[in-house]
Order: C-alpha cells, then structure tokens, then sequence
C-alpha cells in the first residue's frame, strides 16, 4: 500500500464511519456534483471549490465511455453539460436514445472515446439560474473517476480532514444492456484506491435496486437506495419498504420533501421518516438543497427572480433538525455554516 493510499485510508474513519450512527454529532456534508451552484457541474474546478467550502463527501454521477472509462457526468447525454453540439467533427454522433423508458435526443458518451471526451469543455447547465457560474464555462475538462478520487486523496493531504467519495451509478440497467456494466468498473476503482471496506470514505449510490443489490455482492463500500418524492421502486414509507432497503443498503438518500413535506408554500413538520429509516438501521441523506428561488417553497423565496437566493439556511437547519445524518447541497459552503 502506498504511502497516499495509506494516509487516506488511515483518516477514513474520522469521517465515514460515524456517518451511520444516530449518536453522531453532527452530520456531513455532500457536495452535490461539486459546488454546482457555483461551478459548472461535475468539473475538478467545482469539487476543489466544495473542499475549500468545508464539504465532507464530493459526489460524482458516473457513465461509461465507448472504450469502458468512468466519467462525472449528470447524464450521459452530454448537450447541456458540454460544447459538443457546437464542434462539428461530432457533429454526426447525434443519435435518440431510450434511456429508461424515455426518449433522449443530443450526444451520449458512450459514443465516445475517453480521449474524445477529453477534447471537450464543461459548461454551465442552467446559465439563466446561475450566471455566475456560467462565467466559467469553457475551463474545465470532464474528469474521469480516478481523477475526483486523486483530488479527493490530494485534498485530504493537503487539509488534514477526510474528503469522501459518494458516487452514483447513473442508468445502470441501460449500460449493462449495452455491455458496459457500471457495477464492475466502480468495484473495481474502489479496489484499486483502497477503498472497498465498511470504513473506507465512501457511499455508492442508485436509483435502481438490482445493481445495488449487484454491487454488495462485488464491494464491502457502504450502499445508499435514492429515491424521489413519486413513484419510487421500494415503499419508503412503510417499515416493510424500509426494512427490505435495509437488506441491500446502508442507507437512504430521499429527495427532501419526504422528510420535510411542503404544504401551502411552507415547510411543513417533519414526517416520521428519519425516525422509521433509523429504526431500519439506516442512516438518512436528503437530497438536493439549493438556494435559488427556483428551487424553494415560496415562504423561503426571496426577491422576484427565479435566480435570486432564497431562505435555504432555513431549509438546511429544518433538515438537520429533523435528524437526518447528511444533506446533499449544490451550495455546499452553504449547508456547512448552517451546521
């Protein structure tokens, strides 16, 4: 084991390992895809920012290359998050897709080869919301996996704190179908970096119930079961849904309003989830606080704009009072001073 790998793996326990316990004092903090409400998403530039901001865990969405890499995407369709609809030597891998039952149009990088992709630059996805972000657009390349572990590790050095990893496995039914299996390849990563124990800095996450189920029987990493405010495919709501989670997961991402329910423009009490989560055995990481107006109950909007920031220090303390044990936050710098 290397000197860097051990130092990583040595400190992994100040962080992750409390993660899971109700007694822990308080809880962490998960960049969702960097500082993406001040970088352009999923970009080396946005996770090193959500380090300097004091987050926990720097969160990668992954999908597949043509030639088998991992890359931090939100999706696998690259048009929003990328400048390839204006490069016209790809001009001709536009395709539509059906991803999940839905039909996709635009550019997919599993037509693409890392080195391809890599000729890319990331942009803004939501320069109306986030102009200032949007400055930055042109800067930063798509990063590989490896890469957000190397700066996570590089990170934790450089700090003296742990910084996790908390992947998620975008579409993992649709890769396998396609030959390029998400599940291998990220077991595989966490081997290599010394990251596949029940204590390593690391959460893995999905929507989908069979490839985590898949993933425990190829990975000691801890698993998270997402699921929305709709139609999800275990019953969160009932101790037999929680209790089946708990049989393949170690814990539950729910989109925020399951744990704090909006009724007339407000934040209403909390539900019984966290309670019934913990009960199960599981630790609870609500998802995604944001602060732009756009994305808040209309009691926490400020100004008139959709872009304007709103109350979402009210929203994050009303969150960690409910009990939860993480909080996914594209403002992560944000969610750490309300803690």
């Amino acid at each position: 084991m290397s000197l860097t790998r051990r130092a990583f793996a040595a400190s992994a326990a100040l962080v992750a390992s409390p993660a899971l316990s109700t007694a822990r004092p308080r809880p962490i903090v998960i960049a969702h895809r960097g500082a993406s409400g001040e970088r352009p998403e999923h970009t080396l530039a946005a996770y090193r920012l959500a380090v300097a901001q004091g987050a926990d865990f720097i969160e990668p969405d992954l999908v597949p290359t043509k030639d088998g890499h991992l890359v931090a995407r939100h999706e696998n369709e690259i048009s929003g998050t990328t400048d390839v609809a204006s490069r016209p030597e790809f001009v001709a891998r536009k395709a539509t897709k059906t991803i999940d039952g839905q039909a996709v149009t635009g550019w997919f990088t599993e037509d693409f080869t890392l080195a391809e992709l890599k000729t890319l630059r990331a942009r803004e996805r939501l320069p109306a919301l986030r102009p200032a972000s949007a400055k930055f657009d042109g800067q930063e390349a798509i990063p590989t996996f490896q890469e957000v572990v190397d700066l996570a590790k590089a990170e934790s050095r450089r700090t003296g704190r742990t910084v996790g990893v908390y992947p998620e496995m975008k579409h993992p039914t649709y890769f396998r179908t396609l030959g390029l299996p998400l599940e291998e390849r990220l077991a595989r990563a966490l081997k290599s970096n010394g990251l596949d124990s029940r204590t390593a800095p690391v959460f893995v996450q999905c929507f989908e119930v069979e490839p985590l189920k898949r993933f425990r029987t190829l990975s000691k990493a801890r698993r998270v079961m997402l699921v929305s405010n709709g139609p999800a495919p275990v019953d969160v709501k009932s101790a037999a849904g929680l209790k089946a989670i708990a049989a393949f997961a170690d814990g539950l991402g729910p989109e925020w309003p399951l744990v704090l329910p909006v009724a007339d423009g407000a934040l209403g009490p909390a539900t019984g989830l966290v309670r019934a989560a913990h009960a199960a055995g599981l630790a609870v990481h609500p998802w995604t606080v944001r602060a732009e107006n756009r994305f808040l109950p209309k009691a926490l909007q400020r100004g008139a704009s959709p872009a304007d920031h709103g109350d979402a220090t009210a929203l994050v303390k009303a969150l960690y009072a409910a009990g939860v044990d993480g909080v996914f936050s594209d403002f992560p710098g944000l969610a750490v001073q309300a803690r």
